[in-house]
């Protein structure tokens, strides 16, 4: 697992992070009963470990089919193409 986002990246995500993780708590105490509150939470804590590992899958996923794409579109140009002639 290779690191893919840079140091300021990752610390304004753990910074968002952090905040959302206190929202989201501060309103669990106030709602219990309120499943949102808890997704908020999850989403908070999934990207203050992408801060701390310093990688993220979606920005991954989204590099390597851009990288695929450049090749294909390479790889089509570098094939001669032949003229259509009427006949």
């Amino acid at each position: 697992m290779k690191q893919n986002i840079g140091i300021v990246n990752a610390l304004i995500r753990i910074t968002c992070g952090f905040t959302l993780l206190t929202y989201a708590t501060a309103r669990m105490v106030q709602r219990p009963w309120r499943q949102s509150s808890l997704l908020i939470a999850m989403m908070a804590a999934m990207k203050i470990g992408e801060g701390i590992v310093r990688y993220c899958p979606v920005t991954d996923v989204i590099s390597r089919s851009m990288t695929a794409d450049e090749n294909n579109h390479t790889q089509n140009q570098s094939e001669p193409v032949e003229p259509i002639n009427p006949s």
